[in-house]
């Protein structure tokens, strides 16, 4: 369960209703819950507990696919399910492949986001929005030059920012859903101690070494 405490319909201040209705209907999305493509619909829940921050992302989400964007959107969605994948975030992915779908991304191509540098599916601009997007996540924004370059060869300037703000916003949607325990995210740590079993050896480097 989430780490923080939703809010039911009942206890959701005004501003809040019109996303709920959006999203859940006549349900109160706590005592039932379950949205459209299938997710549990927390994220909307815990985050009534503060409706400008709600606000905030929803007014982001607009902003993204907004139709006045420089960024084509099947290469913005290509970036953020590979920044799914890359942050850790089943949540983040699993939604974006279903973005991603709509905007023209393959099945075929969604199954090789995983291993993209190994697949012949992606054009050179797609290779070029993965590399930075790579980049941007897994080395926390130290973009190669070269990288840069194949970039700007594809795409302006303006296309290239909204890129950058896309993948590290939803970088940050990954990390709260982690933190949190949010949506698809919901999962116990799984880095632990595994016992030994009764009467075995605690120190296997002592085993193997013969000590």
């Amino acid at each position: 369960m989430t780490r923080v405490r939703q809010i039911p319909r009942s206890e959701a201040p005004p501003a809040v209703l019109p996303v709920y209705e959006r999203l859940f209907g006549d349900r109160d999305p706590v005592a039932e819950p379950g949205t459209a493509t299938g997710t549990p619909g927390n994220w909307w829940t815990v985050f009534a507990q503060t409706p400008p921050l709600l606000d905030h992302m929803v007014a982001g989400f607009a902003l993204f696919s907004s139709p006045d964007r420089a960024l084509p959107a099947d290469l913005r969605e290509l970036a953020l399910t590979r920044t799914g994948f890359t942050a850790g975030s089943q949540f983040v992915f699993s939604q974006h492949c279903k973005a991603a779908r709509r905007t023209g991304i393959t099945d075929a191509q969604l199954e090789a986001i995983p291993t993209w540098p190994l697949s012949d599916l992606f054009s050179p601009t797609e290779r070029a929005v993965l590399a930075y997007t790579d980049e941007l996540v897994l080395a926390d924004g130290r973009v190669q030059d070269a990288t840069f370059e194949a970039l700007s060869a594809a795409l302006g300037e303006p296309a290239i920012i909204e890129l950058t703000y896309a993948v590290a916003s939803y970088r940050l949607h990954a990390l709260i859903c982690r933190a949190l325990r949010l949506e698809y995210d919901d999962v116990a740590e799984r880095i632990v101690e595994i016992a030994a079993p009764a009467g075995g050896s605690g120190d296997v480097m002592g085993t193997i070494s013969m000590r």
